[in-house]
């Protein structure tokens, strides 16, 4: 069947479709990963917001994440989920829109967050004492609403100039979601302005968050390193530890996702990479917090004795 000069208005996803075998298998496993996803968060979310030592910029930018990730996570899983069951993976042309505009917002914000949850900590360590002044609660608030403005930005731009794309076929997409380069290959439409945008934004959006927040993190431990005594260098680096773990996996699997070289395609290595981006790495930003900062653990342990204590 041509599909010259035809307008989409359905998708099939050829995700995991090397694979009918293991559909039950995913299933599973995904289904496990967003369960853990969602309760992690959820955790961190109720944690910070019941104990007023957590009340700091550092975890309110953590609780932001943590909201975030929820949504990212919830953009994809639930209609890749719902599919594992279905003969034709499909997905309408609106529905492959929305997804591509809240996919491309939870992924820019994550970035420039996680790029101010850097300075946070670059004030915190190398500002102490001003740290109260320029961290106040308004500028936290300015702060993280910027960073969602970012990525609701820069997510809108791409929608609509998706929008306004012809998609004249294949309808097939090689994946399990609905992304910009994906679309780009099924327009018959020119996408010379898209890709330029594209291009620009992943400069804005992408490099520079990524470049600011390894600037700021050579600064910090540059100033960790002056410190006299090891106990004030473990406390400092203990500080931000969990957040540059966090870093690496983002940016590190985000460039991965995008940047990968057109030679030596394999479907299977790239849903890998991008389950490791949009999926998996959801899911470890609440482990790892949970894992490798005291106050959170603290948190969680008291939050959990309370559930399970028994009330009379």
């Amino acid at each position: 069947m041509s599909w010259k000069n035809q307008t989409i208005t359905k998708f099939i996803f050829l995700g995991f479709s090397n694979h009918p075998e293991l559909q039950g298998l995913f299933f599973l496993i995904f289904l496990v990963i967003y369960l853990v996803t969602l309760l992690g968060n959820l955790l961190i979310l109720t944690a910070i917001r019941i104990n007023p030592a957590l009340h700091t910029p550092m975890y309110y930018f953590l609780s932001n994440l943590s909201f975030l990730d929820i949504c990212y996570t919830s953009t994809t899983v639930p209609i890749m989920l719902l599919n594992f069951f279905r003969e034709k993976k499909t997905i309408t042309y609106e529905g492959c829109l929305s997804q591509l505009f809240f996919l491309v917002t939870c992924a820019g914000t994550e970035g420039v967050l996680l790029a101010t949850m850097a300075y946070d900590r670059f004030v915190a360590i190398c500002r102490p004492l001003r740290y109260p002044v320029l961290m106040n609660r308004r500028v936290c608030a300015y702060l993280a609403a910027g960073s969602w403005l970012c990525g609701l930005m820069n997510s809108l731009t791409h929608t609509g100039l998706m929008a306004s794309l012809t998609l004249c076929g294949p309808n097939q997409i090689n994946h399990f979601l609905c992304d910009i380069p994906l679309l780009l290959k099924l327009s018959c439409s020119d996408t010379s302005v898209n890709e330029f945008i594209l291009y620009v934004a992943s400069a804005i959006i992408g490099l520079s968050p990524c470049l600011f927040t390894a600037v700021s993190y050579v600064i910090i431990i540059s100033a960790i390193l002056k410190i006299q005594s090891a106990q004030g260098r473990g406390k400092a680096f203990s500080t931000c530890a969990s957040h540059l773990t966090v870093v690496v996996i983002f940016f590190g699997t985000a460039i991965f996702n995008y940047d990968q070289p057109s030679s030596g395609y394999s479907l299977d290595v790239d849903i890998l990479v991008s389950v490791l981006f949009c999926i998996v790495t959801p899911m470890l930003n609440p482990i790892i917090y949970s894992l490798r900062n005291k106050e959170v653990k603290g948190a969680i342990r008291k939050l959990a004795g309370e559930c399970w204590s028994p009330r009379f």
